[in-house]
């Protein structure tokens, strides 16, 4: 719970300090509102990660397997593009507090994202333990 809370603090200081320096990301709001596009962002990820994983199933187990000389290079390829999915999405639900003003300002706000995920994980929480 508690690396969780940390993950929501990041991502709200993202939303709160990094985003209005990057061009074409505009934030307007206070650090609640910060703090709650947070939250939205946390949610839909998840949404969003959880149906990009069942139609990769379907259309494998549809296709008998064939799916995956397609779907393994757009995962490896493309496993960036979630994020700014999940920006877009945002903003979107939250127009008055965050829009961008296209795709490439909203795939560096998802690199920084995809960044804090990386750092707040649990591969990397388990390997700090280890090192201890």
């Amino acid at each position: 719970m508690t690396r969780y809370l940390i993950r929501l603090a990041l991502i709200a200081c993202a939303f709160y300090f990094l985003f209005p320096m990057i061009h074409g990301v505009h934030f307007h709001g206070t650090f609640v509102h910060a703090f709650v596009a947070g939250a939205v962002f946390a949610f839909l990820g998840w949404l969003v990660e959880l149906l990009s994983i069942m139609l990769s199933a379907v259309l494998t187990i549809g296709t008998l397997g064939m799916a995956l000389l397609v779907l393994i290079p757009a995962w490896f390829f493309g496993f960036w593009l979630l994020p700014a999915i999940t920006l877009k999405l945002v903003a979107m639900l939250m127009p008055g507090t965050l829009s961008f003003s296209g795709w490439f300002p909203a795939i560096v706000g998802g690199l920084v994202m995809m960044v804090i995920g990386m750092l707040t994980g649990t591969d990397v929480q388990k390997k700090i333990r280890r090192l201890e």
